[in-house]
């Protein structure tokens, strides 16, 4: 479902599994090479698994996916914001929180 120009607060996707079926595709296309496969680290950049499944973890994962990390002005993650639709991160974020934490 289109969510409109406005950005949600909060993951409107969470549980969906349309939504999980296409944040896998996103995932694997845009985070995977970092974050690992499956959402399994490899020690490159943060386990996202870690997230809390709620609006605090949201917060943090849209600001980082929207405008990325930078740290001693180098790029840690690059901004994803007017590349990938909030429809697009918000599925990935439902991909992530369905991943198991083992």
């Amino acid at each position: 479902e289109p969510l409109g120009e406005d950005w949600r607060p909060v993951n409107p996707y969470r549980g969906n599994e349309k939504a999980i079926e296409i944040g896998a595709r996103g995932y694997n296309s845009n985070c995977a090479r970092c974050h690992g496969l499956d959402a399994k680290s490899g020690g490159m950049a943060p386990d996202l698994r870690a997230l809390e499944p709620n609006d605090d973890g949201d917060a943090w994962f849209l600001t980082r996916i929207r405008m990325g990390a930078r740290r001693d002005d180098r790029v840690k993650m690059p901004p994803f914001e007017g590349l990938i639709s909030q429809e697009a991160m918000w599925a990935i974020r439902s991909y992530i929180d369905a991943q198991p934490d083992d």
